[in-house]
């Protein structure tokens, strides 16, 4: 492809895979979990032609970033930029739920910039923390006990709810994080060209189709051990929660943020909001259950302040390697 240096060519590979393994179970983890009888190829048809739809979208405006890039200024790519989707790779493969957005796009971002994403990161994962604690101590204690696996003759209906849900979070988080792949390629009027489409298409298709063949991945794991994640209702439900405080997030402003610090944010208040529901006033179960959910609520939010420590760090130094 002659309008791609070798080092912003592997970068976008590395980063298509690594955004969409380790993003995988902010979007697609509860779908995947809980259409455990779907065949891949199947559920792969339906949010890569919501995925297509939206790459046309993008690419009408000249814009498949959707302006989350506006304060990045165009730069050439060096093999330290590549590095970032490489690291992020590695720690996807320890089921680490490291923020693509800090990893990737703070390599590119001022100092200025990365304060403002900080920010906002921070502030969505507290937002979906209260917003998911409030909704799950009222829907499981009011409208849906998470202690029943939701398998009754109204599954279909929850099951055509789940995937129109999806299909719309999907949509609101590419808008999001489309831009931590796109940082790697030219912009404005090669986004233009057809050969540019339709590579960038093929490759982003390709690795959508291996997340759904694998499952997605050794990091969907975090998503398996929350409650009741395999059943449809449940994942219904957290999927609409997420998409209602991501697609707010996404009005806001165009500054970056990490939707990892949303989702986790999520599963937490989740988690909390379903103890405080059913476990109150029974002090056996809350004991029991308290001792299950707080250890796992700590070990998440510590991979993800390793995650971003090592982002950020990363960031720092190749800012520092590239001044010298």
């Amino acid at each position: 492809m002659d309008f791609l240096t070798l080092w912003s060519l592997l970068g976008f590979l590395f980063a298509v895979y690594a955004v969409t393994a380790n993003d995988s179970i902010q979007t697609l983890g509860t779908y995947i979990s809980s259409n455990r009888d779907i065949k891949w190829y199947w559920m792969f048809g339906y949010m890569g032609s919501i995925f297509l739809f939206t790459m046309i979208q993008g690419f009408s405006i000249n814009d498949p970033a959707f302006g989350r890039l506006d304060k990045f200024e165009p730069i050439t790519i060096q093999w330290y930029h590549a590095l970032a989707p490489l690291v992020l790779v590695a720690l996807t493969r320890l089921k680490i739920p490291v923020s693509t957005t800090f990893l990737v796009l703070s390599v590119f971002a001022t100092s200025i910039v990365m304060e403002q994403m900080l920010i906002k990161s921070f502030v969505g994962y507290a937002v979906s923390f209260v917003f998911a604690c409030g909704s799950w101590y009222l829907i499981s204690k009011y409208f849906l006990y998470e202690g029943e696996k939701g398998n009754n003759k109204y599954n279909n209906y929850w099951r055509v709810a789940q995937w129109l849900t999806t299909g719309w979070l999907w949509s609101t988080w590419l808008k999001h994080d489309l831009a931590n792949i796109m940082i790697f390629l030219p912009r404005y009027s090669m986004v233009q060209s057809f050969q540019f489409q339709l590579f960038v298409v093929s490759i982003m298709l390709l690795g959508l189709a291996f997340m759904f063949y694998e499952r997605g991945g050794r990091i969907q794991e975090i998503v398996l051990s929350k409650t009741n994640t395999r059943y449809v209702r449940s994942a219904t439900l957290i999927d609409l929660v997420y998409c209602f405080v991501l697609y707010y997030f996404k009005e806001v402003n165009n500054i970056p943020m990490s939707t990892t610090f949303v989702f986790m944010g999520m599963l937490a208040g989740r988690e909390l909001g379903i103890w405080l529901s059913i476990g109150y006033g029974k002090l056996t179960y809350t004991d029991r259950h308290k001792k299950a959910i707080f250890p796992m609520l700590y070990m998440d939010f510590l991979r993800l302040m390793l995650g971003l420590m090592i982002s950020v760090s990363l960031a720092y130094g190749i800012q520092w390697y590239s001044s010298l």
